[in-house]
């Protein structure tokens, strides 16, 4: 047996590091390549073609470095690209290998989580706009109502280290208000955008204490033990060094400074060029 493959992880930018850390941090065995597409992000206002292509071209590429499983640990990813990359590019091109999203495994548990049936989530435009949230969710919860919350401008104060500021409280305050506005029902908040768990200190601050805040590591994370156990063909080939590898497509030396923030480490990564 080739123990030799390693698992990659894309997202467009920075956000996929907190995913990535809950994964190495339940299943530190395994080698990992992490891309960022930090060129070309945010996703989150782009098409859903350009979103597609975007998401192809790098998955694509992680296949080319060895990687036969990746995980989109990128909500706009998994909204606007999983589908058509797992239905139409895998049968034809990689039948062997698969793509997985945050999205599913997340909507296969959140219904546990709410006693009011009344779930908020937070995301980009892109995420918001894409109803996969609630699409996802009925098909696992039917009777659970979804409200959703579009917050353009997190991304931005956490990308330009504003996060913690007293410049975020009016716009943490803003976004969580006008999703509590819409129900007074909601216990239970996602926040789904994988940058948005650096925001958690400033966002208790302005939350009532019976609403249970989740973000996405653990439980993707969760989700990608259970499929490696089901899935021994897979696993089996899976490089065991523990070997972690990061690259970008942006400026490697900006990458290295906010992983820091994100993953809780230092890092040296590598710059790559994307075809388009």
């Amino acid at each position: 047996m080739n123990n030799s493959l390693p698992i990659g992880i894309f997202d467009s930018g920075f956000g996929g590091l907190t995913v990535f850390r809950s994964i190495a941090q339940k299943l530190p065995q395994y080698d990992y390549i992490y891309l960022g597409d930090n060129d070309r992000s945010p996703y989150g206002d782009h098409s859903f073609e350009t979103v597609y292509q975007f998401t192809l071209e790098c998955v694509s590429w992680l296949f080319e470095q060895g990687c036969q499983l990746v995980i989109l640990a990128c909500n706009t990813a998994s909204a606007k690209a999983l589908r058509n990359i797992q239905q139409l590019d895998l049968p034809k091109k990689y039948p062997n290998h698969r793509v997985l999203g945050v999205i599913r495994p997340t909507a296969e548990v959140i219904g546990n989580f709410s006693s009011s049936a009344n779930i908020g989530i937070m995301g980009t435009r892109g995420t918001v706009n894409s109803g996969s949230y609630p699409i996802e969710i009925n098909h696992f919860f039917p009777s659970v109502n979804v409200h959703q919350q579009s917050c353009p401008l997190w991304v931005p104060l956490i990308e330009n280290g504003e996060h913690l500021g007293k410049g975020a409280d009016f716009f943490v305050e803003k976004y969580i208000q006008e999703l509590l506005d819409q129900s007074d029902q909601i216990d239970c908040i996602l926040l789904a955008c994988t940058h948005y768990p650096l925001l958690i200190p400033k966002i208790k601050t302005y939350l009532p204490e019976n609403i249970q805040l989740l973000s996405q590591g653990e439980i993707v994370a969760d989700s990608l033990s259970d499929y490696l156990v089901r899935h021994p063909e897979i696993e089996n080939k899976l490089a065991r060094n523990g070997q972690r590898t990061f690259y970008t497509s942006g400026s490697a030396a900006v990458f290295d400074a906010h992983a820091s923030v994100f993953l809780g480490e230092k890092i040296a990564s590598k710059k790559i060029k994307m075809d388009s």
